[in-house]
């Protein structure tokens, strides 16, 4: 990437650009070389698990605090975000998909008063959002998220509290096994396989 093509094309000087570029250098997604120029950087396995193992801490305290705890609200919304992955599927919208995904689980933290949680989490799992979307981009088959989703969604209506945990659990991990796979169709998006 360069400052003075992204500068050009959206209209801008080169200061915000750099900016930005130092930001996404900070968080891991780019790698800059001086005199060489600014570089996408590739996907971290070890950070990729890092931040699915504090997310999967994290989350499957907060759904046994959530289990049973849900408002009215909490519970439409959570209904209302699950018809619409519902739709995102058939019509195999992934960054649709993708949004909603991150809407049930923020609406989860949000029922119990954790939001900062959440966003601590986001700021983690760069990696692991990475991966996200090259999973959803390239394989339709979300059956198995959305599964995941309406059981998680029951088990917090039923007050499920260890259900949830496990549940969760599960749904986290499964970036665990399909990361060998988008591995093995997408090395060159990955660092150290």
């Amino acid at each position: 990437m360069s400052e003075q093509e992204i500068s050009e094309e959206f209209q801008v000087s080169r200061t915000p650009v750099r900016e930005v570029f130092v930001h996404l250098l900070q968080d891991g997604l780019v790698d800059i070389y001086p005199q060489r120029g600014t570089y996408v950087s590739l996907i971290d396995l070890k950070g990729l698990e890092e931040g699915r193992f504090v997310r999967e801490l994290l989350e499957t305290a907060v759904i046994q605090e959530a289990a049973g705890r849900l408002g009215k609200d909490d519970i439409f919304q959570l209904e209302s975000n699950l018809a619409a992955q519902e739709i995102s599927y058939r019509n195999k919208n992934y960054l649709q998909m993708l949004s909603l995904d991150d809407a049930f689980h923020a609406t989860i933290f949000s029922a119990c008063g954790k939001e900062r949680t959440w966003n601590l989490i986001q700021q983690l799992n760069y990696d692991f959002l990475r991966v996200r979307v090259l999973r959803l981009s390239h394989d339709f088959r979300w059956d198995k998220i959305l599964a995941h989703h309406h059981a998680i969604f029951d088990a917090l209506k039923k007050g499920d509290s260890e259900g949830c945990k496990n549940l969760m659990g599960e749904h986290l991990r499964l970036v665990i096994v399909e990361k060998e796979g988008l591995t093995s169709d997408f090395p060159e998006y990955f660092a150290d396989i």
